[in-house]
């Protein structure tokens, strides 16, 4: 199994599977090697937090967990629909394209 991804840090996505299914978020951080990326307000989770200097409070703490790559489709920018990719090699430079539209995404 490959570790490539075609979704990267800031894209727009749709979670299509899972307790969020159907919500539209961006991308905080793609793990490449787990196929795993963490989406803004997806999966949500309660983590009891103890009392830090930084955090001094502490108490229960919400935080997002990551969700596999094959549960989000790509939003495309162009057309604003979750859409496929497929890379096209262009320029000698790999390129990300809207499987709906024909559109670059890069």
């Amino acid at each position: 199994m490959t570790n490539k991804m075609r979704i990267k840090k800031g894209d727009k996505v749709q979670v299509i599977s899972g307790k969020d299914k159907g919500a539209t978020s961006v991308v905080m951080r793609a793990i490449p090697e787990n196929r795993k990326l963490v989406v803004e307000k997806v999966a949500v989770a309660k983590k009891a937090q103890r009392p830090t200097r930084q955090n001094p409070q502490g108490g229960i703490m919400s935080i997002e967990m990551p969700i596999h790559v094959s549960s989000v489709m790509l939003v495309c920018p162009k057309c604003n629909q979750a859409t496929r990719v497929k890379m096209n090699v262009t320029n000698n430079k790999k390129v990300r394209v809207c499987k709906k539209c024909g559109k670059d995404i890069d």
